[in-house]
């Protein structure tokens, strides 16, 4: 991959009516499903992101039928539940660890062995977390220290329906054991400390599985899976990613003058932390054009530079935001006052160890920001901050678009590195956003 460094001078105000990409995790979960389902899935919205075409490869490898028509509409032929074939090659995931650890999940109950490997960034990402909670359903994992790939998944042809405590909540974990009870008989039972993001139960029930969901007494979650459904092919409309909105929308929160909107956004509760977080900080947001698509909640926002002031952001709120307290940290920085960010211990197995790569970018331009082994803490005194800094991506797509949104409104210009790794999951970010006034090169 070619290195792009990129430059964010300050931007005058931002304006314009906007679209972002489809959803990542819905478009990785529209793919998978339809394969996995009898007849033709059409999936319209998909983001066509590097990460999602991997998992586009990995379904073709695996023998469904994957292709894309002149209109964008994606058409998937599936095999079935249990019904992949042995794939020849390496399924190689790219930069995505949702697809790998969804993927590991349907694979442990495929009678068959399948070699798993990344990039640079997904090889140095731990997979044992994924890893634990599948080996009693009978799979096999051989793998480098810490789970870490490449990887071989010795599928099994018994699988056996487990009860699995999630130890933190994990949308990913949780996923893989739900996909790996799909082909083993019985049912499948996850327990979630916090609710975490819920596609996976969703559209399962799309496509017509039998998943209950009940809150304990705790308020955590109980999901319930009955195995070996037949899932039947489902059209799916992906609505646009609130992660990659979360852009965009701080980027108009803190450039003075600013005045847009976005349209399309998935407005999922256990996906929309961030926006509840900002409108508590002072944030203009309003939902506009409220709707329901293929079982998803789906707003446009309209945007308007606001003075921020710093909350505290419980840990409870982080499964709902864990991929945007970047951007978030972002946003704080020229807030007036203290932001205490709790929780973000998943942080540190992202991408990057995303909160030691925030928290080193901040001081590169000039903020006041303590970190603690699960907290955050940014001190903003409601001025621009200074900026200047020159930021290493570390391969991190939202840290480069983070550091790009910093820029925007810093007093100097912010560098990035490498700009390239966007790509995976947000195409054509840098000219959306210059056409909204911005000065990115």
């Amino acid at each position: 991959m070619l290195v792009k460094p990129v430059l964010s001078p300050k931007s005058g105000p931002l304006s314009g009516q906007i679209r972002v990409p489809g959803d990542k995790s819905i478009s990785h979960r529209a793919l998978m499903f339809g394969a996995m389902a009898l007849g033709t899935t059409r999936v319209t919205g998909l983001l066509e992101g590097e990460d999602v075409l991997c998992t586009a490869a990995a379904m073709r490898s695996l023998g469904a039928e994957v292709e894309r028509e002149e209109d964008g509409t994606w058409v998937v032929t599936g095999r079935g539940v249990g019904g992949f074939s042995e794939p020849t090659g390496v399924l190689d995931m790219g930069n995505s660890g949702t697809a790998a650890r969804l993927l590991m999940g349907v694979l442990a109950t495929q009678s068959f062995t399948t070699f798993m490997t990344g990039d640079a960034s997904l090889c140095s990402r731990p997979m044992e977390r994924v890893m634990k909670p599948l080996r009693p359903i009978g799979v096999n994992f051989v793998s480098r220290s810490k789970g870490r790939m490449p990887v071989a998944i010795q599928g099994t042809d018994e699988p056996m329906p487990i009860t699995y405590e999630l130890p933190v909540a994990s949308a990913q974990v949780k996923s893989a054991v739900m996909l790996a009870g799909l082909n083993a008989p019985g049912k499948t039972i996850v327990i979630e400390p916090n609710p975490s993001r819920d596609h996976t139960e969703k559209m399962l029930t799309h496509f017509g599985a039998d998943v209950v969901v009940e809150e304990n007494e705790t308020g955590g979650r109980v999901i319930t899976l009955t195995g070996q459904p037949e899932l039947m092919a489902r059209d799916v409309v992906v609505p646009t990613d609130p992660s990659s909105a979360a852009f965009p929308v701080v980027a108009a929160l803190i450039t003075p003058g600013s005045n847009i909107t976005v349209e399309a956004v998935g407005m999922n509760p256990l996906r929309t932390g961030l926006f509840t977080t900002l409108k508590e900080m002072g944030g203009k947001i309003t939902e506009l054009n409220k709707r329901v698509e293929a079982g998803e909640e789906v707003a446009d926002l309209q945007v308007e530079y606001s003075e921020l002031t710093g909350v505290r952001v419980p840990a409870s709120r982080a499964p709902s935001m864990i991929d945007e307290y970047p951007v978030l940290a972002v946003a704080a920085s020229f807030a007036n006052g203290t932001t205490h960010m709790e929780g973000l211990e998943e942080l540190r197995v992202k991408e990057s160890d995303r909160l030691a790569v925030v928290v080193e970018s901040l001081k590169a331009c000039g903020v006041d920001v303590i970190e603690g082994e699960d907290f955050m803490t940014v001190n903003g005194n409601g001025q621009p901050a200074l900026g200047g800094g020159e930021i290493k991506s570390r391969l991190d797509h939202r840290i480069a678009m983070s550091f790009i949104v910093f820029g925007m409104a810093s007093e100097q210009p912010v560098t990035i590195d490498d700009g390239s790794p966007i790509d995976t999951s947000f195409p054509g970010f840098i000219d959306l956003m210059n056409g909204l006034g911005a000065s990115i090169r």
